[in-house]
């Protein structure tokens, strides 16, 4: 007879009025998932004089860890730990790991100074150790594993691991078959981490036949078993190598293994066939992602008309947006550029300039990349009036995070070129007040103010101001710039 499962959930139903009457995760995420949202009910549960167990604040520590809330994991961690929560040495690594991500290394390297002997095991190690690998801290990372074997720690594949994924991200991929050879002569147990960072490391040295052999050793240990990221990641490298029949065997395995109809999973099929080129399959697949989620997610529609975009099916890309407008819920402009930009891509402005009417109509709100998908189109036509325009629209929006929106030193330089060429003062210095709104002054560059001097200068034009504003921003222009300066420059 199977025995029963037990939830802990239960228990809080039970709980005296002390206690939260609630999962402390829930009451966390009551009003969504946003940073703001979680701190707002983080400080009014702190602030009640409600308790919870243990095991809750680690769960829920566990939860916001998940979502990237790292601000906020750390302050629950940090004020129950005040409040007298014992904190294991499990909970300690966490800990540090907090640390690092919200006041960096330096802050997380006290934290473990400070810790007590007897909680400097291979937990805070390994945790101190992937902070400095995160960094890419080589030098740190090397000298702390270094020490690690002197301690005897009983070290894991863990530690291994996290070395591996730091020489993978500084270039370095010959070291990690070295480390493969460490841990066998330690007797180390590799896990599934290790085999795909290995395949990696062989793949970027285009080592296919390496990354076979890593697979058939994998698969004749028997102690670890491949599983979807193996697969995708050997379908992955096939499709980087061109190897597309062999990709094609490595995605059919993936398929059967998509036992749990999982999203991400779909979308990834989905894209990786795109990469082959293959519409047939990429439609195939389409239909079973909507069997499996028949009110499909926006990011899957937008996943899908991008990949039709891509591989020139763009009656596909219409049909598909035409369905994800008439049933979504929620108007997400992400979708919308998608297909914008396709528009653009093909000169068809009229259809672009409908779709972004009708998604206003549709409650949408273009963002910063909807004008960045007409500014490209207009710069392309040189249409440098209307791509004013756009720039104009985009700094006034801004990103999506609250940073502002300023456009990149080549689009900058392609504007002030235009402005030369036509010695255009009046238009370049209306298109310098604009990016002023974005960037401010100082931070406008030093070539778009020797750019300004030689418009005057082409134009025959002179400036009252313009030694005084490169004065007061602390601008030194080149030796031939400060000779057409001083013709430009009239008091």
């Amino acid at each position: 007879m199977a025995m029963p499962q037990l939830s802990r959930t239960k228990n809080i139903a039970k709980r005296s009025k002390k206690y939260l009457d609630e999962a402390l995760y829930k009451r966390l995420f009551k009003d969504g998932s946003s940073e703001m949202s979680v701190r707002i009910q983080l400080n009014r549960f702190l602030k009640s004089s409600k308790r919870v167990f243990k095991w809750e604040v680690g769960d829920t520590v566990k939860k916001l860890r998940d979502c990237n809330r790292f601000y906020p994991a750390l302050k629950l961690s940090e004020t129950m730990a005040e409040r007298g929560m014992n904190m294991t040495i499990s909970d300690q690594a966490i800990h540090l790991d907090l640390i690092a991500k919200t006041r960096g290394v330096a802050a997380a390297e006290n934290y473990f100074i400070d810790l007590p002997e007897a909680s400097k095991n291979h937990l805070t190690y390994g945790a101190i150790l992937n902070c400095y690998c995160k960094e890419l801290l080589t030098e740190k990372a090397e000298a702390l594993m270094e020490r690690m074997k002197e301690l005897r720690l009983g070290l894991s594949s863990m530690p291994y691991n996290s070395l591996m994924t730091l020489y993978t991200k500084i270039g370095r991929p010959e070291k990690i078959p070295i480390i493969i050879q460490e841990m066998k002569s330690l007797d180390i147990m590799p896990d599934s981490y290790t085999y795909n960072v290995w395949m990696r490391a062989l793949a970027a040295v285009n080592d296919i036949f390496g990354v076979e052999r890593v697979v058939e050793e994998m698969m004749r240990d028997g102690r670890v078993a491949g599983d979807w990221t193996t697969y995708s990641n050997l379908a992955s490298i096939y499709v980087d190598a061109g190897l597309f029949e062999k990709a094609e065997k490595a995605l059919k395995e993936l398929e059967k293994r998509n036992a749990y109809r999982d999203l991400t999973s779909f979308q990834f099929l989905i894209t990786l066939y795109a990469r082959m080129g293959n519409l047939l399959e990429v439609y195939r697949v389409w239909r079973s992602l909507r069997l499996a989620f028949p009110k499909t997610a926006n990011v899957s529609y937008l996943n899908m008309i991008q990949v039709l975009v891509k591989l020139k099916d763009l009656p596909g890309a219409e049909k598909c947006f035409r369905e994800w407008d008439t049933g979504c819920s929620n108007y997400d402009i992400r979708v919308v550029n998608a297909l914008l930009g396709a528009y653009a891509e093909e000169g068809l402005l009229e259809k672009a300039e409908e779709l972004k009417e009708h998604a206003c109509r549709r409650g949408g709100k273009p963002n910063a990349k909807t004008w960045e998908i007409f500014l490209d189109y207009y710069l392309k036509n040189r249409e440098t009036n209307q791509a004013v325009d756009c720039i104009a629209n985009a700094i006034s929006i801004g990103r999506g995070d609250g940073q502002k929106w300023v456009p990149s030193p080549e689009i900058i330089g392609v504007f002030m070129q235009h402005f030369e060429q036509e010695k255009d003062v009046d238009g370049a210095e209306g298109f310098l007040e604009i990016l002023k709104r974005g960037a401010g002054e100082e931070d406008l560059g030093v070539e778009v103010y020797e750019s300004l001097i030689r418009i005057y200068a082409a134009a025959g034009r002179t400036s009252p101001v313009l030694r005084r504003k490169l004065k007061m921003e602390n601008v030194e222009v080149s030796d031939s710039c400060k000779k057409l300066l001083e013709k430009v420059s009239v008091e």
